[in-house]
């Protein structure tokens, strides 16, 4: 039999060398910062903001916590509660915490999600009435362009409608974030579409968002009027909160099947395309899921309830 302290010294030999050889028993080496952002009710309340060290080992789950105060269920892969605040029903409405990674709703648990180094994690809890899927947001703004999806890298193409202005304002937004614009829109991009909603309401993707957060997970529309297509925001239930005219801007995400997150920055009238494109930056969009322009006014969406 080997003596207690030499079976020490055996395994602690025993781990030296595969930490030598690059086999790890340990956490593994850093990959980089992760930006953690946790809040409640669609950014409106912050809870936690803070970059992050990631190592090789880590997942979304593992980051989460090592910061916060988490309950799980189902075997550890499904966060119930951060720092105290539960998945619950409050006035017969299903509150719960999700996440995205990257401004993506994510498609696997955040226990099997592993890190790269450079997300954007963020955890929101709210109430999910009206969808509980609402596939991309815009509030981890400059991603997922600058750095891609999970540390992979996408194509960004811009798509623009007879809206040079805003195309032009919406072009430099995105250098500025070090993005590099495709030429034309090539398969597998990530695609910013830039125009009128009259005109941007033909493609299949963009058009979701007229059938309200359950189809688009954006919670906030478009209505045909006697003048053209106004903005209308809706609040939490997915009802009607505010009509913002025709002279209202929009900036949302959203995607089709499962696909690559779609950018829409559209308003009723090409003044309006502008005024939303000249939005995109992190101080305007941080922490919101969509945004509505109307002249030098920006309110998140979805709207508070009246």
């Amino acid at each position: 039999m080997i003596p207690r302290r030499g079976m020490a010294v055996a395994s602690a030999l025993l781990a030296a060398a595969l930490a030598a050889a690059g086999c790890g028993l340990g956490p593994g080496a850093d990959v980089g910062e992760v930006q953690l952002t946790v809040t409640r009710e669609y950014g409106a309340v912050p809870v936690l903001e803070r970059a992050v060290a990631a190592r090789e080992s880590d997942t979304v789950m593992r980051v989460l916590e090592g910061e916060a105060e988490i309950t799980t269920r189902y075997g550890g892969g499904y966060v119930r509660s951060i720092d105290g605040v539960a998945e619950a029903e409050r006035g017969s409405r299903p509150y719960d915490w999700f996440f995205y990674v990257d401004g993506v709703e994510s498609p696997i648990g955040a226990a099997e999600y592993e890190l790269e180094g450079g997300e954007r994690v963020w955890w929101d809890y709210r109430d999910w009435s009206a969808t509980n899927h609402v596939p991309a947001v815009v509030g981890s703004w400059p991603a997922p362009f600058a750095d891609g999806i999970g540390g992979r890298r996408y194509p960004v193409a811009l798509e623009c409608e007879s809206v040079r202005p805003a195309c032009e304002a919406t072009r430099e937004a995105l250098e500025r974030e070090g993005v590099e614009i495709a030429s034309g829109s090539p398969d597998g991009a990530i695609r910013v579409l830039v125009g009128t909603w009259e005109r941007l309401r033909d493609d299949p993707t963009a058009r979701l968002i007229e059938g309200g957060p359950a189809e688009s997970g954006v919670y906030g529309e478009f209505e045909a009027t006697g003048d053209g297509y106004e903005v209308v925001a809706l609040d939490e239930g997915g009802a009607v909160a505010e009509r913002l005219g025709t002279d209202a801007g929009l900036v949302a995400a959203t995607s089709r099947y499962g696909g690559l997150p779609v950018w829409v920055v559209s308003g009723g009238t090409a003044e309006a395309v502008r005024g939303a494109a000249e939005a995109l930056d992190a101080e305007t969009l941080s922490n919101r899921y969509a945004v509505t322009v109307t002249g030098p006014d920006v309110g998140p969406l979805p709207r508070e309830e009246p």
